[in-house]
């Protein structure tokens, strides 16, 4: 599903170039679950953008399911996010005007659907993680936990290749996270999602069949 080969990534500061990746190499089968744990700045999240064609690497290759995405353009970068990856993000980063149901509909805006058909496929993203009975609630009267699972269905609306979720219990209590994992186990495993996940948490990695820890910018001793 996901082959990395000899990727690197520099950010500038000011005169200064701080390196952040240095030569990631990494194959991901489909129907893995994947975590990337490490220490704050050792690159997890800019590795988890990569994949999803969210930022560019200064050179490498990334081919996700036969595609090099590094030789796409910018609109056909786009194109190809919106039809493969879905995010899951700590903060939800959900439309605060929106309904549940109006969030999860949004990615579906850039799909040819109409909108008895949008509204059709946000219903069973909804379902599948358990909030039918909060369509029309705002996120301002979801609990942080329903949130989350709002956010997941606005991954899977769109039925991606990936999905890509970057410390998703980071702003969870106990329960709530233990739910969300749950259910991210649950897509992984019964849906046969291919998921790879950013988490400093220990308990959050452990549920994934694969872990894989960056430090400094470099991949070192990946576990199971």
């Amino acid at each position: 599903m996901v082959v990395i080969e000899e990727v690197y990534k520099s950010y500038r500061r000011g005169a200064q170039e701080v390196p952040v990746l240095r030569g990631i190499s990494l194959n991901i089968e489909q129907g893995s679950f994947v975590a990337l744990m490490g220490p704050s700045g050792s690159g997890k999240t800019t590795l988890l953008n990569l994949i999803a064609g969210i930022d560019r690497p200064d050179s490498g290759r990334l081919t996700i399911a036969s595609t090099d995405i590094t030789q796409l353009d910018d609109t056909e970068m786009a194109r190809w996010r919106a039809n493969h990856i879905g995010f899951i993000f700590q903060f939800y980063n959900l439309m605060p005007v929106l309904t549940a149901l109006e969030n999860v509909e949004l990615p579906l805006l850039l799909h040819r659907l109409n909108r008895r058909e949008r509204r059709e496929h946000a219903l069973l993203a909804l379902e599948l993680v358990g909030l039918t009975d909060r369509l029309h609630h705002y996120p301002r009267e979801l609990s942080g936990g329903q949130q989350q699972r709002v956010a997941i269905a606005r991954a899977l609306v769109t039925d991606p290749l990936l999905i890509m979720a970057d410390e998703p219990t980071g702003d969870l209590d106990k329960q709530s996270a233990t739910d969300v994992l749950d259910l991210i186990e649950e897509l992984n495993r019964g849906s046969g999602k291919t998921v790879i996940m950013v988490t400093h948490d220990p308990r959050a990695a452990e549920r994934a069949l694969t872990i894989h820890h960056l430090d400094k910018g470099v991949l070192n001793n990946p576990g199971t």
